[in-house]
């Protein structure tokens, strides 16, 4: 009998990793939500760059990848951006935690399947088109975030807002503008505006 594995016992755990860690949320947020919100935004980005403007990327692939864009944090924990980005060689240091993390997640993966999470959990060069995506989906995510923070009152939210969208409109993507024309002014309203 085969040895069982704990792969998706430790995935199941990203519900536990918070976010926004520093700061005072009124609705908290973990990395198994975060990562959803990343894989629908990240595939409306691709739908987006295919449909809008005449690409042909991946759409399955884009909102695969960023399924596990940060399933290592089961392991690692969710470290604040202010502390993770305060200088290049803790953000150097911490690249390397998250790999091993990761390679050790890799490693719980049964042997057929192994090679199908790697491309997943360490996208490779073939990626490059689907990788910003992720990313701008990535940040996209906390500038919403940011939002519905800011619309619940809470001021703690103002200053990264304000970095998020400079950070966002340095991507230069015409992705990123459609989203943020399209569906991001609607996370300011109430539910009874939505309706």
């Amino acid at each position: 009998m085969s040895r069982s594995s704990h792969f998706f016992a430790y995935l199941s755990r990203m519900k536990f990793i918070q976010r926004w860690g520093l700061m005072r949320n009124t609705c908290p947020e973990n990395i198994q939500e975060h990562s959803l919100q990343v894989a629908l935004v990240a595939h409306c980005l691709a739908l987006v760059r295919n449909q809008v403007l005449g690409g042909r990327v991946d759409a399955q692939r884009v909102m695969a990848l960023a399924l596990f864009h940060e399933v290592g944090e089961v392991i690692t924990g969710d470290l604040a951006s202010p502390i993770k980005y305060f200088n290049p060689e803790i953000k150097a240091a911490y690249g390397r935690i998250a790999e091993v993390a990761t390679q050790r997640l890799l490693g719980m993966v049964p042997a057929p399947l192994r090679e199908e999470y790697r491309g997943l959990l360490f996208p490779a060069a073939a990626d490059a088109e689907c990788l910003p995506l992720v990313k701008a989906a990535d940040k996209l995510c906390a500038y919403l975030k940011c939002l519905e923070e800011l619309k619940a009152g809470n001021q703690e939210f103002s200053q990264a807002k304000a970095s998020i969208e400079r950070d966002l409109s340095r991507l230069e993507s015409p992705e990123v503008a459609y989203f943020l024309e399209q569906f991001a002014p609607s996370f300011s309203l109430t539910i009874d505006e939505l309706n």
